[in-house]
């Protein structure tokens, strides 16, 4: 047991050092190429917000408060701002696989974490999209300890940053029930509201239409070439091309876009009810949780290339035949997403060169979604079983369930 207490901080710090050796190998080689890059961006905010400027008042910001110290953070430094972003990031993303240890990965699933800086490609450096990613997780990890304020504190967190994170509220909802009551879920409830109202209030006083335009624009944006309508139009006919919100959408498709919506819409409910069916147990959270953020994605009416970042750190973490072939699908989709962007994007967007391989990277992540949320028959089999855990004192044996079994000693 003694070895086991040993082994684990040293294959943590093992998968750092790999991860921040992937995040350096990203300026060299394969990676060295242009990158299409957000930082000029979030520059323009964090300066704007250092010389006295208010947010949404003052000038547009497409983000949800949350995001805002990310980009004001490396205004303090004194360095190029597109270098001290990225590794701030580089931070953001150790911290990220701290948390993941803290889930109990496999040793695979650390693996597929550590390597993801080139998994995902050179714009995980100037994308803000670990900072949401990583308070989600923290606050999917303090769930799976069963310390659900903390959890939901996380995931609010996370909503403040970059909106995503909310579609992981309903399962929590009945996890935190399901495991602890309803005064828990209360308690629960109160701490993420205190969180949401500490970002979004003061804008909300000093700022109320810059922070509707910010979260409307991004409701109402139209259906982006990326998103798997839009890929499939590109492929196989020769939509309008238009450049608003930000990025490349198709004009005149408001109704496939609506189609989108719907389907969004409706797996989420799918996924949710799913869930609730079923025990509130740690493979099954993991799961459903994957899979509501895989269809708020693969369904979306925007599905930028960094999206494929929130679900690095959990995909992963689901074991059993289910989890590989997710992970192995996660994979394709990363990877395909390398041949064309950022290198071959603007010939996508102008000649819809490569159009079927963007398509393909959505038919992936569609894929994924199937995997992660149909219920287990054939080859997808169950999940690893858990062993028993302690029973919490006033709560039947089914109100407290382990996290998900340890791989073997070697597992941090």
């Amino acid at each position: 047991m003694s070895r086991q207490r040993d082994l684990r901080p040293a294959l943590l710090l093992v998968a750092g050092l790999v991860y921040l050796g992937g995040w350096e190998a990203l300026h060299h080689g394969f990676y060295a190429h242009l990158d299409i890059t957000d930082a000029p961006v979030y520059q323009t905010y964090g300066d704007a917000i250092r010389n006295g400027q208010l947010p949404y008042r003052d000038f547009a910001v497409e983000y949800p408060p949350g995001a805002l110290l990310a980009f004001v953070a490396p205004t303090f430094f004194g360095f190029p701002y597109d270098a001290t972003f990225a590794w701030l990031m580089a931070g953001v993303g150790l911290c990220l696989l701290v948390l993941v240890a803290l889930c109990r990965p496999s040793l695979p699933a650390l693996a597929f974490v550590a390597l993801s800086p080139l998994l995902i490609g050179a714009h995980v450096s100037s994308r803000f999209d670990l900072w949401p990613t990583a308070l989600m997780m923290a606050g999917v990890a303090a769930l799976l300890r069963d310390r659900h304020t903390l959890g939901w504190v996380g995931l609010a967190a996370g909503f403040a940053a970059k909106l995503f994170p909310v579609v992981l509220m309903p399962l929590a909802a009945v996890w935190t029930v399901r495991r602890a009551g309803w005064a828990a879920l209360a308690r629960s409830l109160a701490g993420a509201l205190l969180v949401i109202a500490a970002a979004f209030g003061p804008f909300l006083v000093l700022a109320p239409g810059g922070l509707w335009a910010s979260l409307w624009g991004q409701a109402t944006r139209p259906l982006q070439i990326e998103s798997i309508g839009g890929a499939f139009l590109m492929t196989f006919a020769h939509p309008d091309v238009i450049h608003s919100h930000g990025s490349f959408n198709l004009g005149g498709e408001g109704a496939l876009g609506a189609v989108q919506a719907f389907a969004q819409a409706s797996a989420l409910v799918a996924v949710w009810v799913g869930f609730a069916r079923g025990p509130a147990e740690p493979a099954r959270l993991i799961r459903f949780a994957a899979a509501a953020l895989c269809a708020f994605i693969i369904f979306g009416k925007v599905l930028s290339p960094q999206y494929l970042i929130w679900l690095v750190p959990i995909v992963p973490l689901l074991r059993g035949r289910r989890g590989l072939g997710a992970s192995l699908l996660l994979l394709a989709a990363l990877l395909d997403t390398q041949i064309w962007f950022p290198a071959k994007y603007f010939e996508y967007v102008y000649q819809a060169h490569l159009a079927w391989l963007v398509l393909l990277r959505d038919v992936f992540l569609l894929a994924l979604f199937l995997v992660l949320s149909l219920p287990a028959r054939g080859w997808l089999g169950s999940s690893a079983p858990a062993r028993p855990g302690r029973i919490r004192r006033g709560h039947p044996r089914s109100a407290r369930l382990p996290l998900p079994p340890r791989a073997g000693p070697e597992t941090p």
